[in-house]
């Protein structure tokens, strides 16, 4: 059963405030201290990411992922398929979550999609998920990237305001804190009303949240492209506090735009990704701030640049930028050769876009930092772009295993193991692509099946599970290594 949500938005520091205020002080918050450059984005990619968006909730007759021609048949190569778990379709993203140790440790699989959230214990079989509980919110949109807090046992589920039949200017957004402790019997322990909600992320330890997303509600600054970061305090998890000022804003040459989502590195960096590219910030310790030319202490709120900017356009589809990942640190055999390329000096990003014809979808990036260290992607304008300098990129068009009746084929989220990419690319399958060569990644094994609505893959143990929006979850065991 779900609480009626109550809608509590922050200040300078989180204190909550009345329903009636709620939109009157987000509205508050489009002053001239907020004012952008005018609008400059292609809005032809704007568009096209729209209508991606909409054909995938919706279902519109024009996606044609899940829905293959007679020509379409599987195409399997390196991998060998395991397992299936059909109960599970809608699935949009997995978390693996372990409880106990030794030999009375248990792994349980959480599957979020649109019916809320689904557990699988994985301990006895990995190649057959067996259901053990779950939270049922049918209706729900959508979760994507769902995250967790592991010490805590919590899940944070992310609420699109598409979810349940609203749309992006009046329904409602914000993230369920559902406490997992108990496998068996997820229960919901608060709701947290906020301005974004198509994706959330753990800060600092789970101790903190950054939700961003989706497109601009007709309420929010004209000049505004897109929801960018709000930050919510989580350190009670009973009781979530929201900071009233969004963060990452004039991510897109100056103007404050759609982010989309946020990983953070082993090096404690957090990487917001959107419309305009890829930002990193500090939000922990005492750093030197190139924006504000001083050093200063960095918080979950007020972060501090650290790197990042826009991606060519003259590289790649659009602007808008999905996901990221950078191998640092104890990752950092993870990604690019270290000692060719540098530690942490390759970021790469999926870039997210639905354009007519498959060659103009999303595509894989592989980018250079080198020359973003100081805020010049935060002083980048129209006039005088920024760009990261692109070192390779990767899509599915033409590929070996590719359908050719189908224009489906952005790429989306990917997990990372040796240096080997496992991404999802919708009805083009998973693919995994090695880039230890940034600058020439190659496919080196894929598994497209003729169904195929594959939105993430994730590497567990011996395998790889495959959260598809028509199969459900597929496992996957890698023959190829």
């Amino acid at each position: 059963m779900r609480t009626r949500p109550q809608r509590n938005f922050g200040r300078s520091r989180p204190v909550f405030v009345g329903a009636a205020a709620a939109a009157a002080s987000v509205l508050a918050m489009a002053g001239t201290a907020w004012a952008c450059p005018p609008e400059h984005d292609d809005q032809h990619a704007s568009a096209s990411r729209a209508r991606g968006e909409e054909r995938v909730l919706a279902g519109h007759p024009d996606h044609a992922a899940g829905t293959p021609s007679a020509a379409a048949s599987d195409a399997i190569k390196g991998v060998r398929r395991v397992g299936n778990v059909p109960d599970a379709k809608e699935a949009t993203s997995l978390i693996f979550m372990d409880y106990g140790s030794g030999r009375h440790k248990r792994t349980i699989m959480y599957v979020s999609g649109r019916f809320g959230l689904k557990a699988y214990d994985v301990s006895a079989d990995p190649r057959s998920p067996k259901p053990v509980g779950g939270f049922d919110l049918p209706g729900f949109w959508e979760g994507e990237d769902t995250e967790a807090d592991h010490k805590r046992k919590i899940i944070y589920l992310s609420r699109d305001p598409r979810a349940f039949g609203g749309n992006t200017d009046t329904g409602e957004s914000g993230v369920y804190v559902i406490d997992v402790s108990k496998p068996e019997k997820p229960r919901q322990i608060a709701y947290q009303r906020v301005p974004t909600g198509h994706t959330t992320s753990c800060i600092n330890d789970c101790q903190y949240l950054w939700t961003g997303g989706p497109a601009k509600a007709d309420w929010m600054p004209e000049d505004w492209g897109g929801r960018p970061v709000w930050v919510t305090d989580v350190r009670n998890p009973r009781k979530p506090k929201v900071f009233k000022k969004p963060i990452d804003t004039g991510r897109n040459d100056g103007k404050t735009d759609y982010v989309h989502d946020v990983q953070v590195d082993a090096a404690g960096i957090a990487w917001a990704s959107g419309r305009g590219g890829v930002r990193g910030y500090y939000t922990r310790g005492r750093h030197w701030d190139p924006v504000k030319k001083r050093f200063r202490t960095a918080t979950a709120w007020d972060p501090v640049p650290y790197a990042g900017g826009g991606l060519d356009e003259a590289t790649t589809n659009s602007s808008f930028m999905h996901n990221s990942y950078r191998a640092v640190g104890r990752t950092r055999d993870q990604g690019p050769d270290p000692r060719k390329w540098g530690e942490g000096q390759v970021l790469i990003v999926t870039e997210e876009t639905f354009n007519d014809g498959c060659a103009n979808d999303g595509l894989l990036v592989l980018a250079s930092l080198k020359g973003s260290y100081g805020g010049q992607g935060w002083r980048s304008t129209p006039e005088k772009p920024f760009r990261l300098q692109t070192l390779g990129t990767w899509g599915v068009a033409g590929q070996e295993g590719s359908r050719t009746d189908t224009d489906d084929c952005s790429a989306h989220y990917f997990d990372v193991k040796d240096g080997v990419l496992a991404q999802a690319f919708y009805a083009q399958g998973t693919r995994f692509i090695d880039v230890r060569d940034p600058t020439n990644p190659r496919q080196i094994a894929y598994y497209r099946p003729a169904d195929a609505r594959a939105w993430a893959a994730y590497y567990h143990g011996g395998y790889v599970y495959v959260a598809d929006h028509a199969r459900g979850i597929d496992v996957l065991k890698p023959t190829f290594r």
